[in-house]
């Protein structure tokens, strides 16, 4: 367990200045790449809660900052008048395409690229085996 959380917070250290550059942090990174990879570029609010492993009121304090910057927009959802859409806007849009080849390279060069095509297949396995249990929500509307 402890290499795992030392492995994570190095990856996070080299990752998060990368991020910051397009001005967005951590949790704002996630939620706008979890919506441009999803269908339509949007998912219930209650959606991208689990997926994220934040709650209704964690979300919905990311969402708002990130809709005073433009970056996403609420939509009412037709089939259930009391929930919302969490939509990403077209400078949303822009903003995490213009963020993800850098954060690829580094990915690649601090984690993905250091591992063989069968270690990394074999890790992308494990992970989601292991995920699946205590994050069961985490690919919630997907």
């Amino acid at each position: 367990m402890g290499l795992l959380a030392e492995t994570y917070k190095g990856l996070t250290t080299v990752l998060a200045p990368q991020v910051k550059e397009h001005g967005l942090n951590d949790t704002e990174f996630e939620v706008l790449l979890r919506l441009v990879r999803n269908e339509g570029h949007r998912l219930r609010m209650s959606d991208l809660a689990a997926q994220t492993g934040l709650s209704t009121s964690g979300i919905t304090r990311v969402v708002d900052r990130l809709e005073r910057e433009g970056l996403v927009c609420r939509e009412t959802c037709t089939s259930d008048r009391r929930g919302f859409w969490a939509a990403l806007s077209t400078e949303g849009e822009r903003r995490i395409r213009g963020t993800i080849d850098g954060h690829v390279a580094l990915v690649d060069e601090h984690f993905t690229g250091r591992l063989t095509e069968e270690e990394l297949a074999g890790l992308t396995h494990a992970l989601r085996k292991v995920r699946d249990v205590v994050r069961p929500g985490a690919v919630a509307g997907a």
